[in-house]
């Protein structure tokens, strides 16, 4: 049976967390950002299972569009200076609660993402305990 890692993410400038218990995704709560293309804004729910690309969004999200997401709380934008290695899009990072952080990329439709720890050894201790203990489904 498949391990499922379902990261809890906040804002890396309010730490306010971006988790959503009333709309879940693969029966794990979502991650719930601002969204805004070209032409629209809303809501998206990203599913918080690591590898998994499902979502729902509020809005019609063109494949290849470009997105800016933003704090549903303090309205912050999440991209940073860093461009895909796949696509060239900015990528857009998250806050790990367990230390560390997830970067996304903001292009819909690009698989690029990963995980990235700045005190290795004791942000992945913890990410690995939280996982271990009570997070295998």
């Amino acid at each position: 049976m498949k391990s499922h890692v379902s990261l809890e993410v906040q804002c890396p400038f309010c730490m306010k967390s971006f988790m959503c218990e009333e709309h879940k995704l693969h029966s794990f709560p979502s991650i719930k950002l601002n969204v805004m293309t070209p032409t629209q804004r809303g809501t998206i729910h990203l599913c918080s299972v690591y590898e998994c690309f499902d979502h729902v969004s509020d809005i019609e999200i063109p494949d290849k569009t470009i997105v800016e997401f933003t704090c549903p709380h303090c309205n912050k934008e999440l991209l940073v200076k860093e461009e895909c290695k796949i696509c060239g899009a900015p990528m857009v990072s998250l806050t790990l609660k367990t230390g560390g952080r997830v970067n996304i990329c903001s292009r819909k439709g690009c698989s690029n993402h990963y995980v990235a720890f700045e005190d290795l050894n004791s942000e992945l201790l913890s990410f690995y305990e939280k996982f271990k203990y009570g997070h295998n489904h």
